[in-house]
Order: C-alpha cells, then sequence, then structure tokens
C-alpha cells in the first residue's frame, strides 16, 4: 500500500552511478519540498541501485533497517588492483591472471562464503578517531581498520570473462549489514595472487525490500510505502484499540498485555492501520520504545 507523502512513510530509488547517496537525498528533498529525509545504508558513487530513504516521521524506522541483509550484483576484475579496491580508485599493480583457473575463482569464492572476520577497504565511510578513513587516506596518512565479523550467506559466480591478462568474475552476493563488496573483490584477488578489484557493484535488495519496487525519477507525486505496513513487515504487528494507542503515545504501560506480543519488538498499530510506534515487553506488560507522533486531520 503506498500514501501520500504529508504523513511520510518509506521511499525506495534505484541510484544511478556517479552520484552519491546524498545526492539521491537532496534531489528527494527537492522533490518532496521537506528537509526531513533520511537514508538507511550509503551506496559508493560508483554503485547502482537500491537505497532506501525514510521520510518525515518515518526516519525514525531507518535504525530497523539499517541492519538488515542485503543483496549485490558485482564484477570483480582479476589481475588488478587500486587503492579503493573499486574502479573509483587509483591502479596500483597489475598481474597477468590469464593462468587462474575457473576451478581456482570457484574455490576462492568458496573460501570467503559464511562467518567471517573481514577488513574493510581503507577508502572507506568508517570513522577513525572521528575522521573519515577515505579523509585520511587522501591525506596520505596511514589508515589501518579493524577487521569486523560479516556473513555472507551466498557467494555465487554468473559468468567468468577472460581478457588481456585479466579475468571478469560477476557474481551475486548475499550478506549481513556491514560486509564490504570491495572487501571481498580485495581478498578474493589476494588469495589468488593476482589481486583484483571491483568494477561494478549494483544492490538488488535491502531485508524484504527489492530494487524492482524502487522509482527513479523523484516526482512530487512519487509513491511512498505506508510507515505501518513496513514496519509491520519488519517486526510484526501489534494490533492495540484506540485507547492503548492513545495510552502507548502518552508513555502510559498497557498493564498485563505482553501475553499477546508477537516478535520482541513489533509494531503497534491502530484501529485505522496508522502506525503508533515500536512497543517491547517490560515483565507482564507492554511499553512504547519508540513513538510516531499522532497525525493531525
Amino acid at each position: 500500500m503506498h500514501q501520500s507523502q504529508g504523513s511520510g512513510g518509506i521511499l525506495l530509488v534505484d541510484k544511478p552511478g556517479g552520484v552519491t547517496s546524498h545526492d539521491i537525498v537532496a534531489r528527494a528533498r527537492r522533490a518532496l519540498n521537506t528537509r526531513k529525509i533520511g537514508h538507511a545504508g550509503t551506496l559508493d558513487p560508483m554503485a547502482t541501485g537500491l537505497l532506501v530513504l525514510g521520510i518525515g516521521h518515518s526516519t525514525r524506522l531507518l535504525t530497523y533497517v539499517v541492519g538488515l541483509d542485503k543483496t549485490y550484483e558485482a564484477t570483480i576484475r582479476l589481475g588488478v588492483t587500486t587503492d579503493s579496491d573499486d574502479a573509483d580508485g587509483v591502479e596500483t599493480s597489475t598481474t597477468d591472471a590469464g593462468g587462474v583457473t575457473d576451478e581456482a575463482i570457484h574455490r576462492g569464492i568458496r573460501s570467503l562464503t559464511g562467518p567471517m572476520a573481514q577488513v574493510p577497504s581503507t577508502v572507506s565511510a568508517i570513522k577513525v578517531g572521528g575522521r573519515r578513513a577515505y579523509d585520511l587516506a587522501r591525506a596520505g596518512e596511514q589508515v589501518e581498520l579493524k577487521a569486523r565479523d560479516v556473513v555472507v550467506s551466498r557467494f555465487e559466480v554468473r559468468e567468468i570473462r577472460r581478457g588481456d591478462g585479466v579475468i571478469d568474475v560477476d557474481v551475486v552476493v548475499d550478506c549481513s549489514s556491514g560486509t564490504y563488496i570491495r572487501a571481498l573483490a580485495r581478498d578474493l584477488g589476494a588469495d589468488l595472487g593476482v589481486g583484483g578489484h571491483l568494477t561494478a557493484l549494483r544492490r538488488t535488495r535491502v531485508g524484504p525490500f527489492d530494487v524492482a519496487e524502487a522509482v527513479v525519477e523523484l516526482t512530487p507525486e512519487v509513491p511512498l510505502e505506508d510507515a505501518a505496513e513496513v514496519a509491520a513487515s519488519l517486526l510484526g504487528a501489534f494490533p492495540v484499540t484506540a485507547d492503548e494507542a492513545r495510552d502507548l503515545r502518552h508513555g502510559k504501560r498497557l498493564l498485563g498485555a505482553a501475553d499477546r506480543l508477537t516478535g520482541e519488538n513489533p509494531a503497534a498499530i491502530d484501529p485505522d492501520g496508522v502506525l503508533v510506534g515500536i512497543v517491547g515487553r517490560r515483565g507482564v506488560d507492554v511499553k512504547s520504545l519508540m513513538n510516531m507522533p499522532e497525525e493531525q486531520p
């Protein structure tokens, strides 16, 4: 179900290449004539695909979107490394990859599947001592990023294409939030002894959201995903009466209502289908953890 922009909602955008995620937010602000827009996870300028934006009060839901699993389609070039581990960086080495077999590529990809400690790319948005890693790297400073635990649940080869000393590998990746596909390209190339970097990246899924549902053109009439439906799909629904909705909005607990909870922190939804907030268990009671402002008629 879609809703009007007045009450906010979730907007799915198919980001083109060559622009930043911040650029898309700025365009959405102009198109929808509102400052209150946030996004759940950036895409590099080179990358295309799904950006999840929160509009108006629905920015409060983005916290529950950021950590969702994601799917990417990517192309890894073996035989060339760059300082950013992607095609936007400066080439740092070339090695003839012609001798790398398909079997070795598949074996390397299998070894990069499952739970792992991944060192993010040096040119990344991670903060080190309050500054972005990419700013430090560009200033010529040494950047040592700590490994982080990630899960790559699917790392599948679509096609292997051989060129003059390089190999392009088209892949699909399902992974946990915080996984760097550029780092997978770097590590695959390193494992194979020829180096590697990312030449194309497209995000096709974030949790239940698919890029097929996303808009390309940002206009004032762009359809928004209903906040209540999005919250219910992510967290489960907790239907409440009009009186209970009012109590939750006023910070009161719903006494003895915990046995009605399904899921840990479901979305409280009133009889009109409006999202009241996100609730949780407090002993036998239910308490609001995050309230949405009441819509004015």
